[in-house]
């Protein structure tokens, strides 16, 4: 065994992370030809049944990776210019002259200065990110409603911009990615859910990987608790939960070895083309939904700076799940780990997330998973 792939350390920093507060977890490092699969605590804390690292789990915005390569396979076939305005492909969609204004790569890199649609789709969630101003009521209102993606986007682009077209640093919108659903919807003549699944989910070989067109996931899968930042306790299960209200941008299902491939293939450049895979890596200052300034390319974006190498990837929640993946820049180490519990810090006087045990038993297991 690789030593850098040391599977009695990874089994430790899962544990470490469960003993910290986590339900559950599982998770898949790869290093050449050597792989690790692990596991700790339990999928169901009612009934005890444990963690599985072949579970299917929400990745939530990983979702945007696999959409930017669907979008980016259509720049490959010269069917769409990352810097044609969108209103070229879509007229009247965006008010006023931002159609004009606006680009294909302005979407897929977040400084378009769209608005964030969800404050306005759940109403309790109304000041967010003020937290403490918010409350987890809307969740349980919308487990099976089905949203409608052309009124999701008219609340985030009659919104009052956040930016000027192009400026820098962005600000992280998941409305810049339903509008990419809509442009793949325009240029292939099918869902954006149908391409993506055909050109990318299946063309990369991923057997366990699907985006759900209602709110229940394949089996086997964890249940899935969201606390809310301590508003909901105990924490409750939202793994039944209708996904239309992230769709293109956050509502992928999938396995920690599916994304273990799915990066491998794209850093591979069997997925979009090298030319494409170098648009993605540009990466522009944009301002996270935590509120972090991170550097952010084409639905993808360097996950870990801080050590030796850089690793590419992306993160994603959804209510009650968390995943990260990511793989070095030369593709000989992958990871991707899934957690069971999200929003686990409760709030300070100021309303600000304090740091919980769990986060520093988290990026231990990153830092490990990733550099050995």
């Amino acid at each position: 065994m690789n030593a850098s792939l040391d599977p009695e350390k990874l089994d430790a920093a899962l544990e470490g992370v469960h003993r910290a507060g986590m339900p559950g977890l599982f998770a898949e490092v790869i290093d050449g030809d050597q792989v690790w699969r692990g596991a700790a605590g339990v999928a169901d804390t009612a009934t005890g049944r444990p963690a599985d690292a072949a579970m299917r789990h929400r990745v939530g915005s990983i979702t945007k990776t696999f959409t930017a390569a669907a979008v980016l396979q259509q720049v490959d076939r010269g069917r769409i210019g990352l810097d044609t305005p969108v209103g070229q492909y879509l007229p009247g969609v965006l008010p006023g002259d931002r159609g004009a204004a606006v680009t294909v790569r302005m979407l897929l890199n977040h400084t378009s200065g769209l608005a964030e649609y969800l404050p306005r789709a759940y109403p309790s969630l109304k000041a967010f990110p003020a937290l403490a101003d918010t409350g987890p009521e809307s969740l349980d209102d919308h487990r099976f409603t089905r949203f409608d993606p052309a009124e999701l986007i008219g609340l985030g682009v009659t919104a009052p911009a956040v930016g000027a077209p192009g400026a820098t640093p962005g600000l992280y919108s998941n409305t810049n990615y339903l509008l990419l659903g809509r442009l793949l919807e325009r240029v292939t003549d099918t869902t954006a859910e149908r391409y993506i699944t055909r050109e990318v989910i299946e063309r990369a070989g991923l057997r366990h990987t699907e985006l759900p067109t209602g709110p229940y996931m394949g089996e086997p899968h964890s249940r899935l608790y969201e606390a809310w930042f301590g508003m909901i306790d105990p924490p409750r299960d939202y793994s039944v939960f209708d996904m239309s209200w992230v769709g293109p941008a956050a509502s992928l299902t999938s396995t920690v070895s599916d994304l273990n491939r799915f990066f491998g293939k794209l850093l591979a450049g069997e997925i979009v083309s090298r030319s494409s895979l170098a648009e993605m890596r540009r990466t522009v200052p944009v301002v996270s939904q935590e509120g972090r300034t991170i550097e952010y390319g084409l639905g993808l974006h360097p996950i870990e700076t801080t050590g030796p190498d850089v690793f590419w990837g992306h993160g994603g929640t959804a209510w009650g799940a968390g995943a990260l993946a990511g793989i070095r820049a030369d593709g000989g180490r992958r990871m991707a780990v899934a957690v069971n519990l999200q929003r686990w810090n409760v709030l300070d006087a100021s309303g600000r997330p304090r740091r919980h045990p769990i986060d520093d038993a988290l990026a231990a297991l990153h830092r490990l998973a990733l550099y050995g």
